[in-house]
């Protein structure tokens, strides 16, 4: 069985569609559905259950799925290794994350270390009250960080992350036996301030300075880093708009998490800076950005998928 050939069976095993597997690999559908027939004609059995309505592999072709997937990547990675060797992309790569975000991206990290493994990666923090400093002094070579970023002498790069948007306060807090809150009601609360000059725009971006309605949100104590925000949380100090991953990472007993029903899903990207931009900068902006893709694809298939099984459940309950 020839590399295409395997490759177009994985695809359509994954797509169920002639058509998007087609699209996929940039070629046409009659190509597609003679390299199956070919492959059925060898193996001598049917590797899909074709309808009008619908593709669904056979036992046989889900059999054949399994045992092809594991193997056909490490071909790819293989070749990938070896294409990156000839280009000669190699050294150290520093990335910048916030909190736990690096654990966010693990799939990206981890692929790219499997593709590029001439290379390291390593990690340091950035704080909320210094984004770009570390990108600016060399420290970081490619960050990851909310949207937006309007600096001129930085690159913004793929998104790979959003975030649905959480008001972290204390468990005393009035709001925390809600089950949701408005950006309006953060009129009545106090969030931190920076303790160093940040853009406005960009902390705005995740705690605004005014509500829908033009009302001020009142400003409180100065926070440098994430462990001085999270103390002036849980001791009633202060509440803050903050990003979803943050109620699965800190779950302290003193600290409530409430979804901002209102509030736009907040968008993380890599960012580097202009004049430092390097094919190792390059490669891994490239793959987080597919592995971004494919869980955004993974996402919605699953969405599709219950949503299916949930319309085929109400049918089944109708009467008649």
């Amino acid at each position: 069985m020839e590399l295409r050939d395997i490759e177009i069976f994985l695809t359509l095993a994954e797509e169920l569609h002639f058509g998007r597997t087609a699209e996929r690999l940039r070629v046409s559908p009659a190509r597609v559905s003679q390299a199956i027939a070919l492959q059925e004609r060898r193996i001598g059995a049917a590797l899909f259950d074709r309808t009008s309505r619908r593709v669904a592999l056979t036992p046989i072709g889900a059999r054949l799925r399994d045992d092809l997937t594991t193997g056909y990547r490490n071909i790819q990675a293989g070749l990938d290794a070896a294409r990156t060797a000839a280009r000669g992309v190699a050294g150290t790569l520093r990335l910048g994350t916030m909190g736990a975000l690096a654990h966010e991206i693990a799939d990206a990290t981890a692929q790219f270390r499997v593709r590029y493994p001439q290379c390291e990666l390593t990690f340091r923090e950035v704080r909320i009250s210094d984004p770009f400093g570390p990108l600016r002094s060399g420290e970081v070579d490619i960050a990851l960080l909310w949207l937006p970023v309007r600096e001129p002498d930085l690159t913004v790069g793929p998104v790979v992350r959003q975030s649905p948007i959480y008001l972290m306060m204390s468990v005393d807090h009035p709001y925390a036996r809600r089950e949701s809150v408005r950006l309006e009601d953060l009129a009545e609360c106090v969030v931190p301030r920076s303790a160093q000059p940040v853009p406005e725009y960009w902390e705005a971006a995740l705690s605004p300075f005014h509500t829908p309605s033009g009302r001020p949100i009142p400003r409180g104590p100065a926070v440098a880093t994430w462990q001085e925000v999270l103390a002036a949380v849980s001791a009633g100090t202060a509440v803050l708009p903050i990003q979803a991953e943050a109620s699965r990472y800190y779950a302290w007993p003193d600290i409530a998490y409430v979804p901002i029903r209102d509030a736009e899903p907040s968008r993380w990207a890599l960012i580097w800076r202009t004049a430092g931009e390097t094919a190792l900068v390059r490669a891994f902006a490239q793959e987080a950005a597919q592995e971004a893709e494919a869980a955004a694809q993974a996402m919605a298939a699953a969405q599709e998928a219950e949503a299916a099984a949930r319309a085929r459940a109400e049918s089944q309950e109708s009467p008649g």
